[in-house]
């Protein structure tokens, strides 16, 4: 849907096509469709409309053309499926006639009322549609299919609490409703209840165990406990199915790349890796997939055929961007410098095209977040939140060595890793809002509005909701969200005993390191651009300088170029900050086995070296806007 113009009208220009129709205007009415179809390909009702034109025009192939399409969009359109069983029997397609046959009368056997409410809410026509349901359903309230649908608007309009509680009184009354458990699952997996969603796709698999909706259900939850161990059988049981698709068997090769990657079992995702491109050779993020392991080397010919997939005219935006990243690490490696650069600079400009960060709305947040955490709020809320000293906050930018610090403390007996957890922040928007463009508090001052027990209970909700991510039961647990520098104030408030520790790199170092690491999420678009790099420095500089300040002494600031040139020194300085007693297994950290989902993750099961410190040296002079920008940074990181 183009949402620069407004459903109304998408919807009037139908009726200029369907008046044209029934005048016999049918070509005239063909071209509206046309018009139409430019701005809504997807809306199932004009290729509806397009049908009865080609078969006003005698045209069946075209209509059934058309009227697949329509059902493809939108099942629930019995003028398509009526039309369809007449075409499909004047061929002489009998399967086919009685497939449509069947769906129809499938809808003859639904209250009109939900048959048409379903058929707006597919065209995204929500509020009609929702209109329409709300009324049937006072006339029949436990209607489980009504509900159900219900829900789903609830969902699509921004209310996916009541959502959620529609569809538990549905599977209350229906329990049997695999429908409706499959969008109670999804649901939860939208909302971040990794383990409850996970819980609902065993509960559907228990009753269909080859359902391949009911597996890739399953297997996002896996994602999003950071269990990747069970993904790869899973998929390679999706890729055994018959007759799969080259693009689906590339995505499955891709996924159980990524899954070995993370798991530590690097040669067998560069055998995943390598299929995956074998079988569709312009995917560009299973080329960057490959340099993203850090380790790998590209072969000539591979260089060859990335640079012949980059410069197709009709690749994909983001093919193209993966593309320029996985060449411009290939031809670092060969340190190719000035080539490199070519495509690093590429892929960022291409990259930051739909970037919607903004480095003065990251630095008007932290002002605001320094007006309201100041020493005295504090201190007038000491003794507030949960009394553990379980949870250990990783912060700091991403890049920086935070996945190294957690490898090393996560190689201690009384500590575990769990991944960079979304929770904190999750907690932060929903209680100041979220700008839109930056993922950042909106409005933090309503925070001095908390009280004690909003204060407890929150911890408390922390606690509750990251056991779900402590596996090993050990006593302390790491979150390692790079972003978490920015709810310092928040966490210090339910939390007053979390460990907290910042990871800090050297700017220039540090800000080479993001412009070529292509992340995964809106949460680091400040990387894609040098200005916008360097002013986002700057800011995390500043807070941080805050936060020291009315936190005297909560914080440790770990220099990731120190620990490189003492290792033993600055873990035993970590150990002892978290209040631990020091294990020789903190120094062999590249031999403890676990899942790291990070583009370090191949680097922390090395022995730790030197090679990262000066590599943005060889980029030097690209680099002269970086360094310009980010002015006396350069010497003050250290303050």
């Amino acid at each position: 849907m183009n949402a620069s113009a407004p459903l109304q009208d998408r919807d009037a220009l139908l009726q200029v096509a369907i008046r044209l129709r029934e005048g016999q205007h049918v070509r005239e009415a063909l071209a509206a469709l046309s018009n139409l179809d430019a701005h809504y390909p997807g809306y199932s009702r004009l290729h509806q409309e397009r049908g009865h034109c080609h078969i006003l025009l005698g045209d069946g192939p075209s209509a059934v053309s058309a009227l697949e399409t329509a059902v493809r969009l939108n099942p629930t359109l019995p003028a398509s499926w009526g039309m369809l069983e007449q075409l499909y029997l004047r061929r002489g397609d009998t399967a086919q006639a009685a497939t449509a046959a069947r769906h129809l009368a499938a809808l003859k056997q639904l209250p009109p009322e939900v048959v048409m409410a379903n058929s707006l809410y597919v065209d995204g026509a929500l509020g009609p549609a929702e209109d329409i349901i709300r009324h049937y359903l006072r006339k029949d309230g436990d209607n489980v299919g009504a509900l159900r649908l219900l829900a789903r608007l609830r969902d699509a309009r921004g209310a996916p609490a009541e959502a959620e509680a529609l569809l538990e009184s549905v599977l209350a009354q229906a329990p049997d409703y695999h429908e409706a458990r499959l969008d109670y699952a999804v649901l939860l997996l939208q909302q971040q209840k990794h383990l409850p969603a996970r819980q609902q796709a065993e509960h559907l698999l228990a009753y269909d165990p080859d359902n391949r909706e009911y597996l890739k259900q399953y297997g996002a939850a896996c994602i999003g406990l950071g269990d990747y161990e069970p993904l790869i059988d899973l998929y390679e049981k999706l890729l055994h199915a018959p007759g799969l698709p080259d693009a689906e068997a590339a995505d499955l090769r891709l996924w159980r790349a990524a899954a070995l990657k993370i798991t530590g079992r690097q040669a067998e995702a560069i055998a995943d890796y390598r299929a995956s491109v074998s079988v569709q050779p312009d995917q560009g993020v299973a080329w960057f997939g490959l340099a993203n392991l850090k380790t790998w080397r590209f072969t000539d010919e591979d260089i060859a055929r990335m640079t012949a997939a980059a410069v197709q005219p009709d690749l994909p935006d983001m093919d193209r961007v993966y593309l320029n990243f996985a060449l411009g690490k290939a031809l670092e490696d060969r340190a190719d410098y000035p080539a490199s650069w070519t495509f690093y600079s590429q892929g960022n400009a291409l990259r930051n095209q739909t970037s919607r960060y903004r480095p003065e709305i990251a630095e008007a947040c932290a002002g605001r977040l320094k007006s309201v955490f100041t020493s005295e709020f504090f201190a007038e809320r000491t003794g507030w939140g949960v009394d553990d000293p379980a949870p250990i906050f990783v912060l700091g930018l991403p890049r920086s060595g935070s996945t190294l610090i957690e490898q090393i403390l996560a190689s201690h007996s009384q500590v575990e890793g769990t991944q960079e957890l979304t929770v904190i922040g999750r907690y932060v928007s929903e209680l100041c809002g979220q700008d839109p463009d930056c993922g950042l508090p909106l409005n933090p001052d309503i925070l001095r509005q908390l009280t004690a027990d909003d204060a407890r209970r929150l911890g408390e909700r922390f606690l509750t909701d990251t056991r779900t991510y402590r596996r090993l039961g050990r006593p302390f647990f790491i979150d390692k969200m790079p972003n978490n520098f920015w709810h310092i104030g928040l966490i210090r408030l339910i939390l007053p005993q979390a460990t907290l520790i910042d990871v800090r790199r050297e700017p220039m170092a540090s800000g080479f390191s993001n412009f070529k690491q292509l992340f995964g999420t809106i949460n680091q678009e400040f990387s894609y651009d040098l200005e916008h790099l360097a002013r986002h420095y700057r800011t995390y500089l500043d807070l941080m300088r805050h936060w020291d300040t009315v936190l005297t002494g909560r914080l440790l600031r770990v220099h990731y170029e120190d620990v490189v040139d003492d290792l033993e020194g600055h873990v035993r300085r970590l150990l002892t900050h978290c209040g631990l007693p020091f294990e020789p297994a903190c120094l062999t950290f590249h031999e403890t086995k676990r899942s790291v989902r990070t583009p370090s993750s191949e680097q922390v099961r090395q022995p730790i070296n030197r090679e990262g410190l000066a590599q943005w040296q060889n980029y030097a002079p690209w680099l002269a806007p970086l360094r310009h920008a980010l002015g006396d940074a350069l010497t003050t990181y250290r303050d």
